[in-house]
């Protein structure tokens, strides 16, 4: 299934579907491709967005979580969401979570997996020389359970971006970006439901991180998914849509009964 981009000013998204807004933000590999199954499913029940974050276009002055954050708060105010159910995946996850601590009025739930915020493990502060593209299979295979997940296109995807050396610096600074702004502390003051999920298997960002977020995040609750790496609405695409089905049900606000004279 593909989707048309629509663009509105400087912002390049894609809307699909009716009900509350469920906007997306992808990590910092991510593509549409990552949510395929996640947009078919849920475009049934809800209003499905997904902006295009400016990871690798941006200056390098604000190429950090802090200056992503400022964009998606600048798409939803521009665009006007309300009632919002804001999904991360790993780099896209830590800047949701940021938007809520600072934004939280639009938000009505918020959805986590494989994010960082805590700890990660990034594929380093450094590269080899360009031109290495084993490296790179290698590392894209540790996103998954399954290496089989890392097909040629997703590895030619990745080796692409990081053979431009404009676009490696960039990633390093996000990567380093994201270790510095550790959210610990602020975690407790976040007050919309949250669903965590996690895979068992996830070496990026390991189960003993969605268990401290459960612990740190007053109203959440952790799933976590077994033979699953670091993007489980990848790679287990039907166990994820079933737990956030769930979750978002919970969410419904019930609608007032008329009493009978």
């Amino acid at each position: 299934m593909s989707y048309e981009f629509k663009q509105d000013g400087k912002f390049k998204y894609i809307e699909v579907g009716e009900g509350e807004p469920l906007l997306l933000l992808h990590g910092l590999f991510g593509a549409l491709s990552n949510f395929k199954d996640l947009i078919e499913h849920f475009r049934q029940t809800h209003k499905v967005i997904v902006p295009i974050l400016p990871l690798l276009d941006m200056d390098l002055l604000h190429t950090s979580v802090g200056g992503l954050e400022k964009f998606v708060h600048r798409f939803i105010e521009h665009r006007n969401y309300t009632n919002i159910h804001l999904l991360g995946n790993s780099l896209g996850g830590h800047v949701a979570l940021i938007h809520v601590l600072k934004h939280p009025e639009r938000i009505k739930s918020l959805i986590l997996t494989g994010s960082s915020g805590l700890f990660e493990n990034g594929m380093g502060d450094t590269y080899p020389k360009r031109g290495d593209k084993e490296y790179i299979r290698k590392k894209t295979e540790l996103t998954f359970y399954d290496p089989a997940m890392a097909t040629e296109d997703l590895v030619n995807e990745v080796f692409e971006i990081t053979n431009n050396r404009i676009k490696v610096i960039k990633i390093i600074a996000l990567a380093k970006s994201a270790i510095r702004n550790n959210l610990g502390e602020e975690l407790n003051d976040i007050k919309q439901p949250t669903c965590l999920i996690w895979g068992n298997n996830d070496s990026i960002t390991p189960p003993f991180v969605g268990k401290e977020f459960n612990n740190l995040i007053p109203n959440s609750e952790l799933h976590i998914i077994d033979k699953c790496g670091h993007a489980p609405m990848m790679e287990v695409p039907q166990e994820f849509n079933s737990i956030l089905d769930t979750f978002l049900v919970k969410q419904k606000t019930p609608v007032a009964t008329i009493k009978q004279i």
